[in-house]
C-alpha cells in the first residue's frame, strides 16, 4: 500500500466532493481517493441528514458544512481558502457512481491538458446505467454547445480534473445544476486545451438522485442547464457585437430554447394522459410547465427560421398522437362506427339496449353514456368518414391534428411566423387536439378560413359577390360542425346589409344555413330531428369551471338549476358586439370572450377557441389563459383520488379566470392608449 501511495502521490490536487445523505458510500470513496495518493480531500456537506458529514470527518477528509442548497453552490465553496500548493482541483461525487480507479489516466493527461474530462457516454457500463434522462439531457446540451460555441463535447459529467489558475480565470458564477455546463462552456470560450477520457459509470451506491432519479428533479435540472446556456450565449453576444447583432442573436437563442422546451415538455407528457390514474395529473402538470416556459420565451421572439418554426410546431404534435386521450374522443369514435353500421347516433344514447349488440372493448371509456349524440351532423359526417379507415384513436387524432396544422398555416401567411407563435407554439392548442384528441379545430379551420376571405372583400358592392358566398359557406361548415359559431353568421349578415343591401344579407343567411341543412337530412325521420338531448341533466343545468354563472348564482341561488337564462345575457352580448365591432377579427375575438365567460360549462380546451383571433393583436389575456386554463385539471385530478364533484374551490377559479381577465382588459387599454398617441 505505501509503495502504491509513493507512485501515485498527488499532493498538488485538492479533490472536492459534494455530498447530500450519502453516508453509505462516502467512506469507501474516502478511502479509495487516499490509496491513490490523494490526501487532500474536501467533502462538502451541502445539508444532509445523515451522518455523511461525520463519516468523512472520521475517514481523513476536511469537511465543510454548507447549508444554501445547489450542486455549484457547493463546488464553490469547497474553492474558498486554497492552500498555496493546490494547482489541480478534481471533482467527483459522493455516490460511488464514478469509477476512480481511472483516475491515473487522468494523470497521465495533466501536462497536456487544462481539463480532463471522464466522458461516461464512451463505455458501455456508462452507456447502460445512465438514464433516458441523463442521454437526453447530454445530448442535447452538446448539441447547443456545439451549435453556439463551436466545440463539441460528449458528456456533462461530474468527473473533472481542472488547474486552479485557470479555474480562477474562467469565474464561475452557477450555484445550482448549471455548475459543469457553465464550466464546460467558459472552458471554451478561455481557450483551454480540453480532453475527455471514456470512463465507467456505476449505478449509485448511496443516497438518492438529485437530478435523474425523480421527474421534477430531471425538468428542474433540465431548465436550469438550458438557461444557463442561455444566458451564456448571450452575455458573449453582448461582449462582441453590434446592439442589432445582439438583438437578432439574442432572438435566435431564445427561439431555440423556447422551441426545445416545448418538445421536451410534450415528450414529458405523453405517459401522462390517462388522468384516472392518480399520479398522472401532477406529472402533466410538470410537463406542461415546461411547455409553459418555452411558450412565454416564444413571446420575446421577434425573428424565427421557417424551419425551426415548421419543425417545432409538426413535432410537439407528432409526439402526442401517441399519449392517452381525452374521454371525448370514444364518444367521437362511437358515433362514427355507428354511423358505418347504419345507426344515427341521435337516436340511441351509448347505454341504450338497442345497441348492445355493437358495444366495443372501449365501450365503458364514453363519456355520458345515458345522452344521445350531441355534436352537430357536419361533424357527425366526420366521424363517419374517419371510422371507415377503422374506429381508431390514431386515426382520429391525426384527422383533428390535420385541421390544426392547416390553421397555423393559414395564421402564418396571414401575419407571419412571429405573430403566429402565440397559436403554433400555445401549449394548449398542443395538447387539445394532439394531445387531448378534441375535434374542435375542425370547426375553427373553416372558421378561420371564412374570416380571411371575409377581410379580402375589397369594395363595398356587389362585385364582391362570390367573395361573401364563399366566407358564408366556410361559416356554415363551421356551424355544422359546432354550434357555438351560428352568431357568427348574424354578424356575416349585418354586414352584408350595411355594406350593401338586404337581398345579398338573405343571400348571406341562406348560404351560411346551408351546409347545416343538406348535412342533417339523412338524421332526421318522419319530422323528427333529435339533434340535441335538452333533456339530459348536462344541457339543462351542468356546471364546469364556469365564472359569471357562479358568480351569478352567489347571489340568486336559483340560477343553478337553469343554463337558458345564459343565454339571453350572451344574446345581449352578441348585440352589443355587433353594433361595437366592424371587423370578423374582433367581433369574434369578443364574442369568443364573452361566450367564455357567460358559459355554464367550461373546458380548458374551449379557450383554443378564441386563440386564432387573438394572433393580431397579441392578446395578453389570451395568453396568459392559455396556461392557466391548466388548472382546469385539477377536477381530473380529484375524480382520480375518488372526488366526483367536479367544482373548483374559489382560488382555482381565480387562479384561472384572473390573468385572462387582467390581460384581456389590459390589451383594451394598451390599443385605446396607443390609438390617443396615434
Amino acid at each position: 500500500m505505501n509503495e502504491i501511495k509513493k507512485i501515485y502521490d498527488q499532493d498538488n490536487i485538492l479533490v472536492i466532493i459534494p455530498v447530500r445523505n450519502e453516508q453509505e458510500s462516502i467512506v469507501n470513496i474516502i478511502a479509495f481517493l487516499q490509496s491513490l495518493g490523494l490526501n487532500k480531500i474536501r467533502v462538502i456537506d451541502n445539508g444532509s441528514r445523515d451522518h455523511s458529514g461525520i463519516l468523512a470527518q472520521e475517514a481523513g477528509a476536511e469537511v465543510i458544512f454548507e447549508p444554501i442548497p445547489g450542486y455549484g453552490q457547493a463546488c464553490w465553496r469547497g474553492l474558498q481558502e486554497l492552500t498555496p500548493e493546490i494547482e489541480w482541483i478534481l471533482f467527483c461525487d459522493g455516490d460511488g457512481s464514478d469509477d476512480l480507479s481511472q483516475l491515473p489516466l487522468f494523470w497521465q493527461q495533466k501536462d497536456n491538458y487544462d481539463l480532463i474530462l471522464g466522458d461516461r457516454t464512451a463505455t458501455v457500463s456508462g452507456r447502460k446505467v445512465m438514464t433516458p434522462v441523463q442521454h437526453f439531457g447530454n445530448r442535447l446540451a452538446s448539441f447547443l454547445i456545439g451549435l453556439a460555441w463551436g466545440y463539441s463535447y460528449h458528456d456533462l459529467g461530474p468527473l473533472r480534473l481542472i488547474r486552479r489558475d485557470v479555474l480562477d480565470k474562467i469565474e464561475m458564477e452557477d450555484r445550482g445544476f448549471g455548475w459543469t455546463v457553465e464550466m464546460q462552456v467558459k472552458a471554451i470560450e478561455c481557450q483551454l486545451k480540453i480532453c475527455e477520457l471514456p470512463v465507467n459509470y456505476y449505478p449509485r451506491q448511496g443516497g438518492k438522485s438529485k437530478i435523474s432519479g425523480t421527474i421534477s428533479g430531471s425538468i428542474k435540472a433540465g431548465i436550469i442547464i438550458l438557461s444557463t446556456l442561455a444566458k451564456l450565449y448571450i452575455r458573449r453576444l453582448s461582449k462582441r457585437q453590434p446592439e442589432t447583432e445582439k438583438k437578432k442573436n439574442k432572438s435566435k437563442v431564445l427561439s431555440w430554447l423556447s422551441g426545445l422546451l416545448l418538445l421536451l415538455g410534450t415528450f414529458l407528457i405523453i405517459p401522462y394522459g390517462d388522468f384516472r390514474e392518480i399520479e398522472a395529473v401532477p406529472h402533466f402538470w410538470w410537463g406542461i410547465s415546461v411547455m409553459g416556459i418555452g411558450y412565454i420565451l416564444s413571446w420575446g421572439i421577434y425573428s424565427i427560421g421557417r424551419l425551426w418554426f415548421g419543425i417545432v410546431t409538426i413535432l410537439t404534435r407528432l409526439f402526442l398522437l401517441f399519449m392517452y386521450p381525452g374521454d371525448d374522443i370514444w364518444r367521437y369514435l362511437w358515433e362514427g362506427y355507428l354511423q358505418t353500421q347504419g345507426i344515427s347516433p341521435y337516436n340511441f344514447s351509448p347505454n341504450a339496449i338497442e345497441l348492445l349488440p355493437y358495444r366495443t372493448s372501449w365501450w365503458l371509456l364514453i363519456n355520458h353514456l345515458d345522452v344521445s349524440a350531441i355534436y352537430p351532423p357536419v361533424a357527425q359526417w366526420g366521424f363517419r368518414f374517419l371510422a371507415t379507415f377503422g374506429a381508431n384513436v390514431i386515426i382520429f387524432k391525426l384527422g383533428f391534428v390535420g385541421a390544426d396544422l392547416l390553421v397555423c398555416w393559414l395564421l402564418y401567411h396571414r401575419f407571419g411566423k412571429i405573430k403566429s407563435l402565440i397559436y403554433a407554439w400555445n401549449p394548449l392548442v398542443i395538447y387539445s387536439f394532439s394531445g387531448g384528441g378534441h375535434y374542435d379545430s375542425w370547426f375553427i379551420l373553416p372558421l378561420v378560413g371564412s374570416w380571411f376571405i371575409f377581410d379580402n372583400i375589397k369594395s363595398q358592392d356587389n362585385t364582391q359577390i362570390r367573395k361573401w358566398i364563399l366566407s358564408s359557406l366556410l361559416l356554415g361548415i363551421s356551424i355544422g360542425i359546432k354550434w357555438i359559431s351560428l352568431p357568427i353568421l348574424g354578424f356575416l349578415v349585418w354586414q352584408a346589409f350595411r355594406r350593401i343591401n338586404l337581398k345579398l344579407a338573405l343571400l348571406v343567411l341562406i348560404t351560411g344555413l346551408f351546409p347545416l341543412s343538406i348535412s342533417v337530412l339523412p338524421f332526421c325521420t318522419f319530422g323528427k330531428c333529435p339533434l340535441i338531448p335538452t333533456s339530459s341533466t348536462f344541457v339543462s343545468h351542468g356546471r364546469s369551471a364556469e365564472l359569471f354563472p357562479y358568480l351569478l348564482a352567489l347571489v340568486w341561488q336559483g340560477s343553478r338549476q337553469s343554463n337558458w337564462i345564459y343565454a339571453l345575457f350572451l344574446i345581449a352580448a352578441i348585440a352589443f358586439s355587433l353594433i361595437k365591432f366592424n371587423t370578423f377579427q374582433s367581433f369574434n375575438q369578443g364574442y369568443f370572450f364573452f361566450l367564455l365567460t357567460l358559459s355554464p360549462i367550461i373546458h380548458a380546451w374551449y379557450f383554443t377557441w378564441i386563440i386564432p383571433f387573438s394572433v393580431g393583436n397579441q392578446n395578453l389575456g389570451v395568453r396568459l389563459i392559455s396556461l392557466s386554463a391548466f388548472v382546469y385539471f385539477i377536477l381530473q385530478y380529484r375524480m382520480a383520488l375518488g372526488d366526483s364533484s367536479w367544482v373548483l374551490i374559489d382560488r382555482e377559479r381565480l387562479l384561472l379566470w384572473l390573468p385572462f381577465l387582467l390581460g384581456y382588459l389590459w390589451t383594451i387599454w394598451y390599443n385605446i392608449n396607443r390609438k390617443n398617441i396615434a
